[in-house]
């Protein structure tokens, strides 16, 4: 970990798939804060999450595919309509959705406990 600029955006931006998992955490609701005592979780497909800041905000939603590559998360509904009337999902930053349904499974409830 460096304290330069510099290092950290080359870190940030050529990290490998693995770290950016753990990069791209959102934030838990209250209930699930309360519940689980974690305060956030790397976003995953399946996710039920939120949009607290932007112009999407309030929107709510399944998560429909995390794009690793770009840094975003695609939420289902969450579409814009191109000229030639085809619709694109619109990337989301996970640091500006707080997930409020968990997919659980067992991987998943043993990283929970071991937080």
């Amino acid at each position: 970990v460096s304290s330069s600029r510099r290092n950290s955006r080359k870190a940030h931006f050529s990290a490998p798939s693995h770290l950016r998992r753990k990069m791209m955490s959102a934030a838990l609701s209250k209930e699930l804060r309360e519940k689980y005592q974690v305060r956030s979780l790397p976003i995953r497909q399946d996710d039920e999450v939120e949009v607290v800041r932007g112009s999407h905000k309030g929107r709510v939603g399944k998560v429909v595919a995390v794009y690793r590559k770009k840094w975003v998360i695609h939420i289902e509904k969450l579409t814009k309509e191109k000229a030639n009337n085809q619709s694109v999902q619109l990337g989301v930053d996970p640091s500006k959705v707080k997930i409020t349904t968990i997919k659980l499974d067992k991987d998943r409830l043993n990283l929970l406990q071991r937080k």
